[in-house]
């Protein structure tokens, strides 16, 4: 489960964490939007900018994306990344990346805890 430790509310029920390099490459391409009911969680090595950067290509349905920092903070939000977009660079560097179904980042802000 996701949650806000600052506001102390669900996000999600269901989390996955992206561990291989395979699932960290493929992430959400090719799911099935009616599928897609969890948040899916992604680990860098470091904080980083770069690393973050994801694309949507081969998504077929909007995300929102959560940046957090070493100590799971919130330092960015993306919201409602349309299918095929080219990419989305977050603002500051971030350690973790939780990709969620269109919406779902609703009620977080940036300076937020969360946990998982």
């Amino acid at each position: 489960m996701l949650s806000n430790k600052t506001t102390k509310k669900k996000i999600i029920a269901k989390t996955f964490l992206a561990e291989t390099h395979w699932q960290k490459m493929k992430g959400l391409m090719f799911e099935d939007a009616k599928k897609f009911n969890y948040g899916l969680i992604f680990c860098l090595p470091r904080e980083s900018i770069a690393n973050a950067t994801i694309h949507m290509l081969f998504v077929f349905f909007p995300i929102d994306i959560i940046y957090l920092d070493k100590n799971k903070k919130v330092t960015d939000l993306a919201k409602n990344i349309l299918p095929f977009s080219l990419g989305y660079t977050p603002k500051k560097p971030s350690k973790y990346f939780i990709e969620l179904p269109a919406g779902k980042s609703k009620g977080t802000k940036i300076g937020d805890e969360l946990h998982w």
